[in-house]
């Protein structure tokens, strides 16, 4: 009935649940807000991250090695790379307003 896939991928979603809420409370704590642009390009390079992790896993699951880390590299660094660009508006508006 359930496949180690299916685990992982629900292990997956309670990590990204928990992670959301603390990042949500940890943000309220510290007063920090964040623009609704910035959220959206955050999320964005969340949702990239975790396609490329799954079709990542799945190229390897057929043997298709070479296309498995031509898929890192086509979807997974820009992924990183949205993230970072989320992540760095952040902390610069910040510093920026102190």
């Amino acid at each position: 009935m359930w496949s180690l896939y299916t685990l992982i991928w629900m292990l997956i979603g309670i990590a990204l649940g928990v992670g959301f809420t603390v990042l949500i409370n940890k943000l309220g704590q510290k007063g920090i807000s964040l623009r609704l642009y910035e959220w959206i390009i955050g999320i964005a390079g969340l949702i990239l991250f975790l396609f490329t992790i799954q079709n990542f896993y799945t190229a390897f699951q057929e043997f298709y090695s070479q296309a498995a880390y031509m898929f890192l590299l086509v979807t997974g660094l820009p992924a990183i790379i949205l993230m970072l660009v989320s992540w760095q508006l952040v902390t610069r508006r910040i510093k920026a307003q102190s």
